[in-house]
């Protein structure tokens, strides 16, 4: 097994998946924990874990599926397909940063326990309003390139690589 190729496959095609799910669902924390504190301080770390993760699989995603384009037909779409695939790493990028932020911020804002004395700092109104815009352009710039890059490689996959009509052996 290695990186381009798991079980006679091309990678790329599994590690997609990964990304797929990956990059919404922290966007969608992200969000969520930088407009909810109390829902990132019961997320916590698990918050910048998982962008983490998201961050790590767009370079393997990448990697494997640069291995299929060189495996592949020359193909102006499998080319864009590739093109766009390559601007993804910088939005997870920023999905892990931010989170950092928003967990950090959290972490240092928390309320005070009972016989604990409360954290020390306290995010302006103006600091968490750039976190959470911030959060919600990241969140949303990230999504629809995923959804660009993935729309692409459909493209590039089945365009004109099925039949428009039932085949015999189709049911």
């Amino acid at each position: 097994m290695s990186l381009t190729v798991i079980n006679g496959l091309p990678a790329h095609v599994l590690f997609v998946h990964f990304v797929i799910v990956l990059v919404p669902l922290s966007a969608l924390a992200l969000v969520v924990c930088a407009a909810w504190p109390a829902g990132a301080r019961r997320l916590g770390l698990l918050l910048p874990i998982l962008a983490l993760v998201t961050l790590a699989s767009v370079p393997v995603a990448t990697h494997a599926g640069e291995w299929l384009e060189q495996h592949v037909g020359s193909d102006p779409l499998v080319r864009k397909h590739a093109e766009l695939g390559d601007g993804l790493l910088p939005w997870a990028l920023g999905l892990f940063v931010i989170s950092v932020v928003v967990w950090w911020t959290t972490r240092r804002s928390s309320p005070a326990k009972e016989g604990v004395p409360s954290a020390s700092w306290a995010p302006s109104v103006l600091i968490r309003g750039v976190v959470v815009t911030l959060s919600i352009a990241v969140a949303v710039g990230a999504t629809v390139d995923l959804y660009r890059i993935g729309d692409s490689g459909a493209k590039a996959a089945w365009q004109d690589n099925y039949s428009k009509t039932v085949t015999q052996n189709g049911g």
